[in-house]
């Protein structure tokens, strides 16, 4: 499967009382990475068409990350069955490489207009595989 990554920068706004990174933020950054990787590999057309939405989300942390850390947040998809995707993304401190966090996202996909579940397409799928934009 095709890896998408990113680096994000700790900023004062994204601690907790411990002087760590809110657990809250690592949601919110989770749920960022996968989007922008939707962005990255589907097309306008298909992203008229349909609408990704979280069915669940496991996180496990492993380390802290604190004030001017840079982390490496990678996302790939694990697993895709008729309308859903299991999207993994780990997030991995740049100095030292440690894991951060691992996070398990059972997405759903939506049709654009009816919000009903549909199968997801080899069209997507494939889009996912090789990091080119595809249409439904």
């Amino acid at each position: 499967m095709q890896t998408f990554q990113k680096k994000i920068k700790v900023e004062q706004e994204d601690l907790d009382e411990l002087d760590h990174v809110n657990n809250v933020r690592y949601v919110q950054w989770v749920q960022d990475v996968a989007k922008e990787h939707w962005l990255a590999a589907s097309d306008a057309v298909t992203r008229n068409e349909v609408v990704w939405v979280v069915l669940k989300h496991t996180i496990s942390y492993k380390h802290a990350a604190k004030l001017g850390d840079v982390i490496i947040a990678k996302t790939y998809i694990k697993d895709t069955k008729a309308a859903t995707s299991i999207r993994m993304v780990e997030m991995f401190d740049q100095k030292t490489d440690k894991l951060i966090i691992s996070s398990e996202t059972e997405w759903v996909l939506l049709n654009g207009k009816t919000l009903k579940p549909m199968r997801v397409s080899e069209k997507i799928k494939d889009a996912f595989k090789s990091g080119t934009p595809s249409s439904t």
